[in-house]
């Protein structure tokens, strides 16, 4: 058995292609909570006392900042004076491209950083994959990104693949494919469609899939009992044999669309070919370690090959050119007398029963074990995050004293659950489960292992503009650095909106912390700069020195802050700096994390060389390592250079 890449193949796809067949409430103004006892920190002494009570002194004048060198400067949504640009394009990729961001802004951005320093760009792409390390986890930012890649820089994507897959999974490779023959927004499109269905995907309205129904026979509501029968039986002949037909038909489109794309474009085809490769070559290799007992070594290749006839194998006929790589004609005699077609159906069947199966056995993945019905010994340890979040109903359904046990030895210690690849906000969601509690608990835990966040706190903008998704993002990572914050900070979180409040988060387990967030203030306005106004209010009052402001606060918004200073084009941060220094704290400005949650602001707080300061973004917690890890002076360049200079980068290399 070999698998040494093999020149270009010409696949053949299914036989159907060569013998086709015949033819809202308004809430109560809110209350100030009740002023906690002294914690020993004099900061946050005052801020108890008074950060919450009503503002007392007007906004100080001040001068207009005139720096003609700075970048250009425009307006958030709110009216207040903010850059467009940090003036670095590879910094404006880093810090405007979060989950959500429409493809078309990932490609100009990308396109942007590219021109400025495409070593950094590429980094900057597969960093938006990264699973592990401080990857932002961005699935969809970084399909885009790869399809921009493929369309202005074909040999250094294809080249690289190998390398891209550890940012994320195998199974990106298939993805790319089958987005560049069915579509960049093949997925958006199967999204929208979703709705329009109802239980056990019944159609509701007059949809296209709906259609099929004006060509069966009206149904027979008189006559006799056995009329009626026959009469629902016929409709469900006519009806089997339509959705025959329609996928017979779908299928042979998709392999036609998939062989031409591979006979005509010799770009498409030498990506189809590595990702052909990089499967074929994985797997010989899973193969002997298989046969050597080293079943630690197997890597996730056949969890992450498509399966013969699965909808990436008849979209990019990627099954046929591994197998073909796998099972060359030279392996084995009796392959050299069949024809092409016979030789190609051989071997996919191969590449099922004798790789993919035993291989996928053998790394004990759930879905062999569910689909089997072996429930009773499913190893629920080797049951990877995302694959617990999305099975743990089934798996309290068909193996609940199993299931039970496990996670009792988890809260004891005596087991492990996985929480890696989930984001912050998606367990929040499902606080009030067990696994949840749990994946939360692993996820603080891991993290608290790097490092902690000493004198920190978090700043969740809770306003209008981040309704949806963005909010629960600010709310789960406010949550998470405080949890990660030592004391006396620990468990706080300022919220933002028409109004700062200062809180101390109440509650033992997650759905009790988060049952508390959510009954916060919210508000629709975005006032930034009232919140460093409070702080420096209750610091003056009380006389605090400058060694005991707070060293670094978090601030999780859309940057689309209200109009507040009295300078024009001014902007918050600068207004912030200029409240300090007037006020005597100038050697005391807290560094700011800026840390953008919506992927339609082009908002940019400060300039790439602003000092004092970090631009991040995205959902992912990995981001947060940054800060855990290294506790020197704050740029915004700084951070993103950290944040893709692990091994992983290195290995990436720009042939075009």
């Amino acid at each position: 058995m070999t698998s040494s890449p093999s020149p270009v193949t010409t696949l053949l796809g299914p036989p159907e292609i060569r013998h086709p067949p015949p033819t809202s409430v308004t809430a109560p103004p809110p209350q100030p909570p009740p002023t906690p006892p002294p914690t020993g920190d004099p900061l946050l002494d005052l801020m108890d006392a008074g950060f919450n009570a009503d503002p007392s002194r007007p906004l100080m004048d001040a001068g207009v900042n005139g720096d003609p060198s700075r970048p250009p400067i425009g307006l958030t949504e709110n009216l207040s004076p903010t850059y467009i640009s940090s003036g670095d394009s590879c910094l404006d990729f880093f810090f405007q491209v979060v989950p959500g961001t429409a493809a078309e802004t990932v490609a100009e951005l990308l396109s942007a950083a590219w021109a400025q320093d495409a070593a950094t760009a590429l980094k900057l792409a597969c960093h938006l994959r990264g699973v592990r390390g401080t990857g932002k986890s961005d699935r969809d930012g970084f399909y885009a990104a790869a399809l921009w890649l493929h369309r202005h820089h074909p040999k250094t994507l294809a080249l690289n693949l190998l390398a891209i897959a550890d940012f994320g999974y195998l199974k990106d490779l298939p993805e790319i494919l089958h987005r560049l023959i069915a579509g960049a927004n093949v997925r958006a499109k199967a999204k929208a469609e979703r709705p329009h269905r109802g239980p056990k995907g019944r159609c509701f309205g007059r949809r296209p899939c709906c259609r099929q129904s004006e060509k069966l026979p009206p149904t027979i509501k008189a006559g006799t009992r056995e009329e009626r029968i026959a009469a629902d039986l016929t409709r469900g002949k006519i009806l089997s044999a339509q959705g025959a037909e329609i996928r017979r038909t779908k299928r042979t489109e998709m392999a036609i669309r998939a062989i031409e794309r591979h006979t005509r474009d010799p770009d498409y085809r030498l990506l189809h070919d590595r990702v052909a490769d990089v499967f074929a070559e994985l797997l010989a290799a899973d193969l002997r370690h298989l046969s050597a007992g080293e079943v630690a070594k197997i890597s996730l290749a056949a969890k992450w090959c498509p399966s013969v006839d699965s909808s990436y194998d008849r979209s990019t006929l990627l099954c046929e050119a591994v197998a073909r790589r796998v099972f060359p004609r030279s392996s084995d005699p009796d392959y050299l007398s069949l024809s092409d077609a016979h030789y190609a159906y051989r071997v996919r069947d191969r590449l099922r029963r004798a790789v993919l199966v035993p291989l996928r056995r053998a790394i004990e993945l759930p879905e062999v074990y569910m689909s089997a019905g072996k429930w009773s010994i499913l190893p629920y340890s080797r049951v990877a995050s995302v694959a617990m979040k999305n099975y743990k109903k089934h798996f309290l359904k068909h193996d609940r004293e199993r299931f039970t046990q496990y996670l009792d030895d988890v809260k004891k210690g005596k087991a492990k659950i996985a929480a890696g690849a989930l984001l912050p906000h998606e367990i929040v969601n499902d606080s009030g489960d067990e696994v949840a509690e749990l994946q939360w608990k692993r996820m603080v835990e891991d993290l608290s292992k790097i490092g902690s966040l000493r004198n920190c706190i978090a700043v969740c903008d809770v306003s209008g503009s981040m309704d949806g998704t963005p909010m629960e993002v600010s709310v789960a990572l406010g949550l998470l650095i405080s949890e990660l914050s030592e004391e006396p900070w620990k468990g706080r979180v300022i919220t933002f909106s028409e109004r700062p409040m200062l809180h101390r988060i109440e509650g033992e387990s997650l759905q009790e912390k988060t049952r508390f967030v959510r009954m916060m203030d919210w508000g629709m306005n975005t006032d930034f700069q009232k919140v460093f106004d409070k702080m420096l209010d209750v610091a003056v009052e009380g006389s605090l020195p400058a060694d005991g402001m707070v060293r670094r606060v978090f601030v999780f918004s859309d940057m689309e802050f209200d109009q507040a200073s009295p300078n024009p084009w001014e902007t918050d941060y600068e207004a912030i700096r200029r409240k300090f220094e007037e006020s005597g704290y100038g050697e005391a400005v807290p560094e700011v994390v800026f840390w953008n949650l919506r992927g339609t602001s082009r908002s940019t707080p400060v300039v790439s060389t602003q000092k004092g300061v970090a631009l991040v973004s995205g959902f992912s917690k990995n981001m947060v390592k940054l800060f855990l890890e290294g506790d020197g002076q704050l740029s915004p360049r700084e951070v993103m250079d950290s944040a893709i200079s692990g091994r992983e980068y290195e290995k990436l290399v720009l042939y075009d």
